[in-house]
């Protein structure tokens, strides 16, 4: 986690008031509603659906159907750790872990990029391998199986998308896991129906192939955004320019140095600032209030202020 930055200004300077406040935002431990409910009917939906499309591949040979059922294996997979990460992101600090357990969240988005990636990987040999050598497709039940995919998925997607999920890495990774599968699903009802209608068992492979690299495309994205915020980059959402700007027009705040903005988990970004602030402005706890109110309003509920004399002080 970012270290707290040092004023450049000697402590005798230093204005009497209590120099750092960190001022709980009332909004800063939110718990979203409707997560765990989200989280546990996808993993009963999309686990009987694995486990059904395992044997109608497997049982009528298409090799597509089998690719969509594994992905939608990893995809419990990443729900399951996504679940575990969420409600371990709720515990409160402790004496060692300070900042709490939001980086798990973190650590689950990682993961589940990473599932995304194997299972596109295996799709893909698998389909290459069996194109020189197509094997018969019962295009019927395949079909059948295809399309419960994709009401599946939909209606699990669908239970996340309320509360805020565009600003949670974890919650959005489950969300590309859903819709990835439901596309992915529907690619390969088409195959069965193209199937049905021409005999061309090689469709089946070729359409694994595709599905396979939309999978990996959508596994690589989520690997790099989740690397990005364990790398204590910005968090999505966040533009830093607006936030010092917003901080250097808050009355009495002269100017805004070591500004630094990460992400605490996949939905909680915390700030750390120093604020150089005029003798004729707002007193200490006003100014600090309101700028906290105003960083609240951007989306970072936990900050820590740093108050340093202006040049007349």
């Amino acid at each position: 986690m970012p270290e707290h930055s040092h004023t450049d200004v000697h402590p005798a300077d230093i204005h009497p008031a209590v120099q750092i406040q960190r001022l709980p935002h009332p909004h800063q431990h939110q718990h979203r509603i409707g997560s765990a409910s989200a989280f546990r009917w996808s993993v009963i939906l999309n686990s009987v659906l694995s486990g059904l499309q395992l044997v109608i591949g497997f049982g009528f040979g298409s090799l597509a159907l089998v690719g969509d059922a594994i992905h939608n294996l990893g995809d419990v997979a990443g729900l399951l750790f996504g679940w575990g990460a969420e409600r371990l992101s709720a515990r409160p600090a402790t004496p060692r872990f300070t900042y709490g357990f939001g980086r798990s969240t973190q650590l689950a988005s990682l993961i589940n990029a990473v599932l995304i990636l194997m299972a596109a990987a295996v799709v893909i040999v698998e389909a290459i391998q069996r194109l020189g050598s197509p094997v018969e497709v019962m295009g019927q039940p395949v079909a059948v199986a295809a399309a419960l995919g994709v009401v599946v998925n939909l209606l699990s997607a669908r239970l996340f998308s309320g509360g805020g999920h565009q600003h949670d890495l974890n919650r959005r990774a489950a969300m590309v896991h859903l819709l990835t599968d439901a596309a992915v699903s529907a690619a390969v009802l088409v195959s069965a129906l193209l199937v049905m209608l021409t005999g061309w068992n090689w469709l089946d492979s070729a359409t694994a192939i595709g599905v396979g690299l939309a999978v990996a495309w959508s596994g690589a994205k989520l690997l790099k955004e989740s690397l990005v915020v364990l790398l204590d980059a910005v968090p999505p959402g966040i533009d830093l320019v607006a936030v010092e700007q917003a901080l250097r027009a808050v009355p009495g705040v002269v100017d805004v140095h070591h500004l630094h903005v990460w992400g605490m988990s996949t939905s909680q970004s915390a700030l750390t600032a120093h604020l150089l602030r005029s003798p004729s402005g707002l007193s200490d706890m006003a100014l600090l209030h309101e700028a906290k109110e105003v960083l609240a309003r951007l989306g970072i509920a936990h900050s820590t202020l740093q108050l340093e004399p202006g040049p007349e002080e």
